[in-house]
């Protein structure tokens, strides 16, 4: 923030300027005075029909897939659910047990 310098009032510094103003304000424009209403943009030309380049190379079709072995699926998705169990009944013994210290400290 800047401060005024020298022997001046407080409010000095926010004081109006005297004098005339740089820009006197516009006069309200006339009623015949309008502009023209927005038409819209502009309307646009349809592409010529042989616009696109021509293919000369053509894909080859989609390989088949190699079999599944539904049953050693179901063994994998069995083995992973018997250990996210594990995992997960291990985790909530340590959380039980934590849990039963803090309050038996908090109550005794």
């Amino acid at each position: 923030m800047t401060t005024p310098s020298g022997d001046s009032a407080d409010d000095a510094f926010w004081r109006r300027p005297t004098g005339q103003p740089a820009d006197p304000p516009r006069p309200p424009a006339q009623p015949g005075e309008r502009k023209p209403p927005y038409a819209g943009p502009p309307p646009s030309s349809m592409p010529p029909p042989e616009w696109r380049p021509t293919v000369h190379v053509q894909p080859p079709p989609p390989r088949t897939l190699p079999p599944q072995d539904l049953p050693a699926l179901d063994a994998a998705e069995s083995s992973a659910r018997t250990l996210t169990y594990g995992i997960g009944m291990v985790s909530g013994a340590v959380v039980l047990v934590l849990m039963c210290l803090l309050c038996s400290r908090a109550l005794f």
